[in-house]
C-alpha cells in the first residue's frame, strides 16, 4: 500500500499535464517584459530514508521569441549512480498542437564540464532542440533517485530575468523518520509570496501569477528580489557519508572530519619546500612569502572528484602536478602554512555579483567557491588562491562583504569578509595634455587602479602588448585615438595596485569656432547614457562603492590664450559628491575632477534623483574651455 501511495504521489503532476497549452491562454501580463514563460513548474520530492531521495520534475513551458531559446533548454545534470528515469519530452505549436515528441534515447549524455574543468564525474543528459517558429511550448518531465539527502533545491519563482510564472509547486513527502527543518525568506519587495500547506510529513509550497523581472539598468539580481523557501534535513548522506546538521557547529564538526582532516596531510617534498623557503619575520611577512610562492608554482584547473566534488585533492598531488581547483589550492595553501606553523581556516563561501551570505540560524550545506582565513593579531589575513596575479592579502570583488563557513575542529564559525570603502575602490589619472591648434591632443596619462578597480584591470596581466592596446582603445573610446601606447604596466601584488601609463595622440578633441578653439575640461571619463523612468518598478542598486581622482594639465598651443573656463562645480547628493575645479597659470590650465559613488540599493522612487546627479557629473566632465587666438 505505501508504494501505491508513493507512486500516486509521483504520478499526480503527470496525469495533470496530459493536456495542450495554447499561447492564447497566457495572460497578457504575463506575457509582458517575458522571454520565456513557465507555465507549470511542479515539483515532488520524496524523501525515503537517509540515503534515498526521488525528485519527479514536470515543467511546461512557452518560448516566446528567440532570446528565450537558452532559458528553456532541456537537460538533466546528474552523477554516477543516479538513477534518471521516465524522460519525457513533448513540443508543441502555438495552438497548443502538439509536434513532437522525445524520449531518453534522443538526448546525448555529456561531460558536464565547463571551461577550465580538467576532469569532473558530473555529466549532463541533453536534447538538442531548435524550433523553426515561434512561440512554442516544451513539456518536460522526468524522476531521478539520488543517494545524496545533503542537497535539497531551493524553491523560487525562476531564476532569471525574462522570464514569467503561471504556476510552480514545490511538494516534499518526507517518508524517513528524519526532521525536516523549512525556512521561508519574503521578497523585501513585496515582488510575490509563496503559498505554504503543511500536513504533518508532506509540505507543499507554491507560487502563482509571477510577472517577469525586465532587465532594466542598474537592476539588483533576481535572488535579491524573490522570496525563497530553504530546506535541509537534520541528518543527511554525503557519498555514503553521514552526518547531521542541527547546527553550524555540528555541521562543522562533520565537514572538517570528512572533507578536511582526509586532505591534511603534509610529504617530506612538501616539508622541504617551506624549509627552503627560509621564512623570516612578522606573520604577516612569512605568509606573503609562501603565498606568493604558491602562487607562482600553481594554476587553476577544476576538478569535480572526491565525496561528490567536494573534498580537495591532496596537497601532494597539487605539489607535483602544479594545478588544482579552488579547493586543492587552498588545501595546498593550508598545508604550507601548517609547516611554517601557522593555522589558517579553509572558507567556503558563496561567489558572485550578488553579495550572498549564509544564514546564521538555518544552516545549510551550499557555497560555490573556497578561500584561505589567516587569523593574526593584527586582523584577517584573507588569500585568494585560485589567481597567480591577484595581490596578496586582497580579495576579489565577487568575494568581499559576506561571511564565510570558517571549517575548524570545533565546527564551523561564520566570519565576515572584508568590505572595501569607496576610498580603497579608487582610480587616480594625472593627464599631462597638449593641446594642438589641428583639433588634436597629445601626451601621456599616468593610471592607478585599487580596490575593485584593481580587479577590473587584472586582464591586463593575461594580454599581449597589442591586445592590450585595443583593450584600451575600446574601454576609452570616448578618445578617438590615432595611436596610443601602453608602458610601464605594474601589478604591484604586495600592494594591490595597478598602474600603468599610455602615450597616445587623438584627433578631433577640440572644435574650431572662428579663430577659437573649444574643447572639454575632462578628456576621459564615463560616457553612459542616463535615463529618467517615472515607471520603474523595482529597486536599483550601486554594486559598489569608488573614488576617481583626475588631475589634468592643458598645456595651450602657441598663439593662443585660455579665454573663458567654467565655474568651479560641486554636487553633492546621498550617492555621492562631485568636484570639478579650474586652475589658470599663464599658458597652462589644470582641471581637478574627483567623483565618489556610494553603494547600496536605493527605492524605485529614487531612480531619478540618481539619473539627476550622474546627469550633472556628465554636464561637469563636459563643460567647455575656450581659447582664443592672440
Amino acid at each position: 500500500m505505501t508504494k501505491l501511495l508513493i507512486l500516486g504521489a509521483l504520478s499526480t503532476a503527470s496525469i495533470y499535464f496530459a493536456q495542450n497549452y495554447p499561447v492564447s491562454a497566457i495572460p497578457e501580463n504575463l506575457k509582458k517584459n517575458a522571454d520565456v514563460v513557465i507555465r507549470r513548474d511542479f515539483t515532488t520530492i520524496l524523501i525515503n530514508k537517509i540515503d534515498e531521495i526521488k525528485y519527479q520534475y514536470n515543467t511546461v513551458t512557452t518560448v516566446l521569441n528567440k532570446d528565450g531559446d537558452s532559458k528553456a533548454q532541456v537537460y538533466i545534470p546528474y552523477k554516477k549512480g543516479d538513477n534518471i528515469s521516465d524522460v519525457k519530452v513533448t513540443v508543441y505549436d502555438e495552438s497548443g498542437k502538439k509536434v513532437k515528441s522525445f524520449s531518453k534515447s534522443d538526448f546525448g549524455d555529456f561531460a558536464n564540464n565547463t571551461q577550465g574543468v580538467f576532469y569532473s564525474d558530473r555529466r549532463v543528459l541533453a536534447l538538442s532542440y531548435t524550433s523553426a517558429y515561434y512561440p512554442y511550448t516544451i513539456e518536460f518531465s522526468y524522476q531521478k533517485t539520488d543517494e545524496n539527502t545533503i542537497f535539497i533545491p531551493d524553491f523560487v519563482p525562476f531564476a532569471s530575468k525574462n522570464i514569467s510564472l503561471v504556476q510552480s509547486q514545490f511538494k516534499i513527502i518526507n517518508k524517513s523518520g528524519i526532521d525536516l527543518k523549512t525556512k521561508t525568506y519574503p521578497s523585501k519587495y513585496n515582488y510575490t509570496s509563496v503559498s505554504e500547506a503543511d500536513n504533518g510529513n508532506e509540505k507543499v509550497y507554491s507560487y502563482t501569477s509571477v510577472p517577469a523581472i525586465n532587465d532594466v539598468l542598474m537592476l539588483p539580481q533576481p535572488e535579491k528580489i524573490l522570496p525563497k523557501v530553504s530546506f535541509a534535513l537534520t541528518q543527511f548522506n554525503l557519498e555514503g557519508k553521514r552526518g547531521t546538521l542541527n547546527s553550524w557547529a555540528d555541521f562543522g564538526t562533520w565537514y572538517y572530519t570528512n572533507l578536511v582532516e582526509p586532505v591534511s596531510v603534509s610529504t617530506p617534498a612538501i616539508k622541504a619546500e617551506v624549509a627552503a623557503l627560509k621564512l623570516e619575520g612578522s606573520t604577516e611577512e612569512k605568509v606573503k612569502k609562501l603565498y606568493q610562492y604558491m602562487q607562482s608554482k600553481t594554476r587553476y584547473i577544476f576538478v569535480g572528484l572526491g565525496i561528490g566534488g567536494w573534498l580537495p585533492m591532496l596537497p601532494d598531488e597539487v605539489q607535483k602536478k602544479g594545478y588544482g581547483d579552488c579547493k586543492g589550492l587552498t588545501n595546498y595553501m593550508k598545508t604550507l602554512l601548517n609547516e611554517a606553523g601557522i593555522p589558517s581556516h579553509y572558507c567556503v563561501i558563496n561567489s558572485g555579483t550578488s553579495q550572498i551570505s549564509f544564514d546564521p540560524d538555518f544552516p545549510l550545506m551550499g557555497g560555490n567557491h573556497a578561500i584561505l582565513m589567516v587569523p593574526t593579531e593584527k586582523g584577517n589575513i584573507w588569500l585568494e588562491n585560485t589567481s597567480q596575479q591577484v595581490a596578496f592579502n586582497h580579495l576579489i570583488d565577487g568575494t568581499t562583504d559576506r561571511n564565510v563557513l570558517a571549517v575548524t575542529k570545533k565546527g564551523i564559525e561564520l566570519i565576515n569578509t572584508p568590505t572595501y570603502a569607496a576610498e580603497q575602490n579608487r582610480e587616480k589619472q594625472i593627464l599631462k595634455i597638449n593641446l594642438v591648434e589641428d583639433n588634436s591632443i597629445n601626451g601621456e596619462i599616468q593610471f592607478a587602479y585599487t580596490g575593485s578597480q584593481y580587479d577590473n584591470n587584472l586582464s591586463y596581466n593575461y594580454l599581449s602588448p597589442k591586445e592590450r592596446i585595443e583593450i584600451l582603445k575600446k574601454r576609452f573610446d570616448v578618445l578617438n585615438f590615432a595611436k596610443v601606447e601602453m608602458k610601464d604596466f605594474v601589478n604591484d601584488k604586495d600592494n594591490a595596485v595597478i598602474k600603468f601609463s599610455i602615450d597616445f595622440k587623438a584627433d578631433n578633441y577640440s572644435k574650431t569656432a572662428g579663430e577659437s578653439l573649444i574643447f572639454r575640461a575632462v578628456p576621459i571619463f564615463t560616457n553612459n547614457y542616463y535615463k529618467s523612468d517615472d515607471s520603474r518598478e523595482l529597486p536599483f542598486e550601486i554594486g559598489q562603492s569608488f573614488e576617481d581622482e583626475y588631475e589634468i594639465n592643458f598645456s595651450v598651443p602657441k598663439n593662443y590664450k585660455i579665454d573663458e573656463v567654467p565655474q568651479n562645480m560641486i554636487v553633492n547628493s546621498e550617492f555621492g559628491t562631485y568636484t570639478l575645479n579650474f586652475v589658470k597659470s599663464g599658458d597652462l590650465l589644470k582641471v581637478t575632477r574627483f567623483i565618489k559613488v556610494n553603494r547600496g540599493i536605493f527605492p524605485k522612487d529614487k531612480y531619478n534623483e540618481y539619473v539627476s546627479f550622474r546627469k550633472k557629473t556628465l554636464n561637469g566632465d563636459n563643460s567647455k574651455i575656450l581659447l582664443t587666438k592672440i
